[in-house]
């Protein structure tokens, strides 16, 4: 049709001319085009993109407020941490941290400041973990997804020492339940613990700091002025401003470790 190459095959596969992936490029842009304009005029769920922990930890022993508000309202859920494309994906907002790279166009909404911190079962801390300094002789545990956690808890609470973590787990609600089993200190940030926190089965002696992200929502710029968008996007906000999200102290662990030193 064209004339001229848009692949050069080889023997078990094909890479695109300069021409080839400057047409791709332009028909890809131009079919999204395409789709999201159908969206708006016939809107899929909507549906809300977040990490597996971050849906069981926090979403989930909240989205029944949003459901109450909102009876009409479908939502769907998209469990994913990393860059998605809202058109392909049929995602309406997704929950991230601001280390991640945003697609293009989209609409960004800071949330609250990723405080971090090292937290344990309440029975290994009154055996091992009083002060920063206990941290050396603990078993300390991390994600594998932020691999860097340690390191950014010790310069944003300026400590003087250098930690590595001695284990890792895949996932964040892995190594919670490592560190709730008694297998040593996690570093995790404190959005994933709260209601630990508050349950006691998670104690956090050193409390949190400001780390180095945000907690971002991601918004679909042709989903936005969509009312169900518009309503999930004030509730997820006015969660995330709830106290105990960033600074302040969440009761009852104090107590749980307590008891625990006491028994």
């Amino acid at each position: 049709m064209f004339g001229i190459p848009l692949l050069l095959r080889g023997a078990r596969s094909a890479e695109p001319t300069a021409e080839g992936a400057r047409l791709a490029n332009d028909l890809s842009s131009a079919f999204a085009l395409i789709a999201s304009s159908v969206e708006q005029l016939q809107p899929g769920p909507l549906t809300l993109s977040c990490s597996s922990t971050i849906m069981m930890s926090w979403v989930i022993p909240r989205i029944g407020a949003f459901h109450k508000l909102h009876p009409d309202i479908e939502l769907r859920f998209n469990m994913n941490y990393d860059r998605i494309d809202f058109v392909r994906d049929e995602i309406s907002v997704a929950i991230r941290n601001s280390m991640i790279e945003p697609p293009k166009e989209v609409i960004i909404r800071d949330m609250v400041d990723e405080w971090i911190g090292p937290v344990c079962a309440a029975e290994y801390a009154a055996r091992h973990f009083r002060t920063a300094s206990d941290l050396h002789q603990c078993v300390l545990l991390a994600a594998k997804t932020r691999p860097g956690g340690w390191a950014d808890w010790v310069k944003a609470s300026a400590q003087s020492f250098e930690l590595r973590p001695q284990k890792s787990y895949d996932h964040f609600y892995l190594l919670i339940q490592a560190a709730a089993c008694g297998l040593g200190v996690a570093m995790v940030p404190k959005i994933l613990v709260l209601d630990d926190l508050r349950s006691g089965k998670l104690v956090a002696p050193l409390g949190f700091v400001a780390g180095p992200f945000k907690i971002v929502l991601w918004i679909a710029p042709h989903l936005r002025a969509r009312t169900e968008t518009k309503a999930l996007v004030d509730w997820l906000t006015k969660e995330f401003r709830q106290p105990g999200m960033q600074s302040e102290t969440v009761k009852a662990a104090p107590i749980k470790l307590l008891q625990a030193a006491s028994s």
